[in-house]
Parts: structure tokens; sequence; C-alpha cells
């Protein structure tokens, strides 16, 4: 068995889990399932009334920032689910990570998710970090959720971060992308009906168009460079090849790296898959490389 065919034993296991409770619980036992590098310290704080985790890797550069924003869906997904990403992330980049807890559907829908970001970034500011060091990064609903940061920052005026970094993102809640039907054989994570009941739950009386919730329809013009990566393996291919394509078409630099064989955010798993962690090295070199552009 490969491992990435033990990661998919890993979530294909058991019975996917049903409501909101059970879908949050089983979130934290799968992707938390491998201990983050021993050698980081974690500090739990909260930053603009928003509950947050700083990790730190020896070395890290402690005047750049990655604010990350997780995945599952805006519904589920947790600063507990994502340690390990979020921390490894931030030790690949040499930089101190900050994962931020913002409120989730369906008690809290749009613009919640997206208020709570905008405050942290402001936040970070107000600390006196310059916006050229920090990234700001996120997996599937906090992929789209990073975009829409930036979009939101753009049209207020407001100084936009140095880079953002884009895993497996979800930017079209209309789910319109060829790979959600094509992809769904290979896919052990992502289906559309599953998405559906996500999409509804998150925009709330919003319209899937609208594009601070699926920023695939947004004005993209002006934003900073911006990697993205996905697996081959994934419904959300489509999202993450066109929101590229948006990108690059609106003049914004962007990297776009497919990853052969690849499952949706696999990079949760790379305490035990090599392509997890080689994945984390490759984005830790292009934020490494923003911040020395910005210096």
């Amino acid at each position: 068995m490969t491992e990435i065919d033990d990661v998919r034993s890993l979530l294909t296991g058991r019975p996917r889990p049903v409501g909101w409770a059970e879908r949050r619980t089983r979130i934290e036992q799968v992707a938390a399932v491998d201990a983050p590098p021993p050698d980081i310290a974690f500090e739990p704080v909260t930053i603009a009334g928003v509950p947050a985790e700083w990790s730190t890797a020896p070395n890290a550069d402690t005047t750049r920032v990655l604010l990350y924003l997780h995945g599952g869906g805006y519904c589920s997904g947790s600063i507990v689910s994502h340690r390990g990403l979020v921390s490894r992330a931030g030790q690949a980049a040499g930089m101190r990570a900050l994962a931020l807890q913002y409120r989730l559907a369906p008690e809290h829908p749009f613009p919640a998710a997206l208020d709570d970001a905008r405050a942290a970034y402001e936040a970070l500011l107000a600390e006196g970090i310059a916006p050229a060091d920090i990234a700001v990064g996120g997996d599937s609903a906090g992929g789209g959720l990073t975009l829409a940061l930036m979009v939101s920052l753009r049209d207020a005026g407001r100084p936009l971060p140095g880079c953002g970094w884009l895993v497996s993102p979800w930017v079209d809640l209309a789910m319109t992308g060829a790979t959600m039907d094509s992809k769904d054989a290979v896919d052990p994570l992502i289906h559309r009906g599953y998405l559906e009941e996500l999409g509804a739950a998150y925009r709330g009386g919003a319209a899937a168009e609208h594009p601070l919730v699926s920023p695939l329809w947004a004005d993209l013009a002006g934003l900073p460079p911006i990697l993205v990566q996905v697996g081959s393996a994934e419904t959300l291919l489509d999202d993450a090849v066109r929101i590229a394509g948006r990108l690059g078409a609106a003049e914004v630099p962007v990297r776009l790296e497919i990853w052969p064989r690849m499952i949706h955010a696999w990079m949760l798993w790379a305490g035990r898959l090599a392509e997890g962690r080689q994945a984390l090295a490759s984005a830790g070199e292009f934020l490494r490389a923003r911040g020395q552009a910005a210096g």
C-alpha cells in the first residue's frame, strides 16, 4: 500500500458522519491524526475577539506572519484539525503562523467568516506588522476565504498582504467546474451533494455567484502574487485551474501546481505523506521568496 492509499483508507474506513456536530468531530479526528513537529511552540491567543493560535518553529522570522484560514466547507474545521498543516507551513516558510478560528456556518453564515478574517488581518496591521510581511493562506473553503479577504481589502482601499497561498481552493459555490463530476469517482472526500449542503448553509441568503462568496466570479485585478496547489484526484481541480487562469488574465502573478494522484488538501497528512511534505516545502519556498522580494 502506498502512502496516499494509506491516507485514503484513513478517510474511507468509517461511515460518513451525519450532522454538524459529528462532522466537526470527525474532521479533527482524521485531519489531526498525526502530531505536529515536536519542536514547534504553540500559543493560544484572541485577536480582534476571534480565537486563534500562534505556532513558531525554531529560527522563525517573528517579524513575518502567515495568517491561515482553515478548510472545512465553512461549517467545520478548527485550530485543532489544522494544527499540523499550519505549523508545518510556518516552519517551511520560516515565519510565525497564526491559525484563525473564524465563526462557522450554519450558526454564523456569510459574511461572518470574512468579517473575522478581515478583523484579524487589520489587528495584525495595528500591531505594526507590515502588510508585505503578511502572507494569507487557506485550504478548501479557507482558500476561497483567502481570496475574498484580499478582494474586500482591495475594494476598501486597504493595504494588501504580500502574497496568497491557496490549497485545493473552493472558489465556485455554484459548482460549475467539469471535474465536480468527472473526478467524483476518484475523490474520497468532496462530492457535489455534500458541497451543495455546505454552500447553502454558508451562503444564507447570498447568491452563489456573489464575488465574496465565490471569488471565481470576482474582479481579481491588483491582487498580490498567489500560489495555487491542487491534487489531480480532486473534484475541485477545476476550481484551482480556473482561478489560476482568472488570476493570470487579471495580470496577477500566479503559480499553479497540480500534484499527481493527490487528494483534497493532502498536506493535512504531511506527517505520513511524502508528497504532503514536498508540497509544503514548495509553498515555503514561495512564501520565503515573496518575503525576500518585499524586503
